[in-house]
């Protein structure tokens, strides 16, 4: 049964179009008010609260808690002191994407981990031989994005100004009305952030108090159709969208390694432990590496025009990212697929994520991709760019 996160009193009298989506068992915000742009505005312009209570969560401790990360993640966890937080795709032995999430290195020792999808057996079941505990921790912390421009002058008001020099992917512990939280400086916006680790018995009053810090910075509640806009101008990946995870794939097609979805920056091939998939991704590299690559798209707004006129309209693009795969053309054949696309309010362009063989993924390759308009079928011109799209200096200073 679909119940509501520990902030859902709050969140829920604000939802007055009752725009609910269900994720991962909890009710999550689409949208609040009358436009997804008024959300969106928030999170580039000003700062947005995003509930995100959903994710998994694990707490990952003992002896042996860093061999266990170490074992399964493509990161090297060895290196990773406390107070740092590492975003990182673990794989299952054929070298291909289970999922992919932060992990976080704790105070005591331990580590905080999330994830999109269930992964308490999977940790549990590499964690054989190992002196470690690993426990679900979904229902006892729930979790808020901070997310925009003036993100750092809220949270400085409601935690106090020893947050303000939190560098990007670190953590700190703080307090926040009275309730103890833990700040990491993350999120899935692309701008500046944080995310706030809180206790479920603290959630009202710790929403209560970054509402009314983020007052005199215009704050507003933000939905996750907002924040799949803003995901999408920064290159970011969404999972069962842009890739399939491997337990859920029904072909080889499906299934994805690091390299062919973006993430290969974050695979340690040489680091001293060995990890789930390390043989399969060796073994793809000294072959040169998968025949697909994850690329930017920005779609040709003449071409959507010209589209539009033939059936007699003027263009029209929906406010929201869609998830539909769309066919990817070369020369008259398809060669791949768009998996997200949608209207950048910041850029004013229209953008893509897309699957297609390496010989495609060049910046400057032109492509072709699927274009409807009432029920008539063509196609627009693509332009492989350079991901992000989004990439403001904000998020990292």
């Amino acid at each position: 049964m679909t119940t509501g996160t520990a902030f859902h009193e709050r969140t829920a009298p604000l939802n007055r179009k009752l725009a609910w989506r269900e994720w991962s068992g909890y009710f999550a915000a689409s949208l609040y008010h009358d436009s997804v742009d008024i959300e969106y505005n928030a999170i580039r312009e000003a700062v947005a609260l995003i509930d995100v209570s959903p994710l998994y969560k694990y707490l990952v401790r003992g002896p042996d808690a860093t061999r266990l990360v170490d074992r399964v993640v493509t990161r090297d966890a060895s290196r990773v002191p406390a107070g740092r937080v590492i975003y990182t795709p673990w794989c299952d032995e054929d070298g291909k994407v289970v999922d992919d999430g932060t992990v976080a290195r704790l105070d005591d020792g331990g580590w905080r981990w999330t994830a999109a999808d269930p992964q308490l057996r999977w940790l549990r079941q590499n964690a054989h031989g190992l002196d470690v505990e690993v426990d679900e921790v979904t229902d006892d912390v729930a979790a808020l994005a901070l997310q925009g421009p003036r993100a750092r002058a809220v949270l400085q008001a409601a935690a106090g100004d020893g947050l303000g020099d939190l560098a990007y992917y670190r953590r700190a512990a703080a307090t926040v009305a009275g309730v103890a939280v833990d700040v990491s400086r993350t999120g899935y916006t692309g701008d500046l952030g944080y995310e706030v680790w809180v206790p479920v018995a603290g959630a009202p009053a710790v929403w209560d108090a970054l509402m009314a810090a983020g007052v005199a910075h215009r704050i507003r509640p933000a939905g996750m159709l907002a924040l799949d806009v803003a995901r999408l101008e920064a290159g970011l990946i969404l999972i069962e969208v842009d890739y399939t995870s491997s337990r859920e794939a029904m072909s080889d097609a499906q299934r994805y390694s690091p390299f062919e979805i973006g993430l290969g920056r974050l695979v340690a091939l040489d680091k001293a432990a060995d990890f789930v998939g390390r043989r399969a991704l060796l073994a793809e590299q000294r072959a040169g590496g998968p025949p697909r690559r994850l690329v930017g798209l920005r779609l040709s707004w003449a071409d959507i025009e010209r589209r539009a006129g033939e059936r007699g309209l003027p263009p029209a693009v929906a406010p929201e990212v869609s998830r539909e795969p769309v066919p990817l053309h070369a020369a008259g054949h398809q060669v791949g697929r768009v998996t997200s696309t949608g209207w950048s309010p910041t850029l004013k362009q229209m953008l893509a994520l897309g699957s297609v063989p390496v010989r495609y993924a060049d910046a400057g390759t032109q492509l072709d991709v699927d274009w409807t308009v009432e029920g008539h079928r063509g196609t627009v011109a693509a332009t492989v760019v350079p991901l992000p799209f989004f990439d403001p200096p904000r998020k990292r200073a």
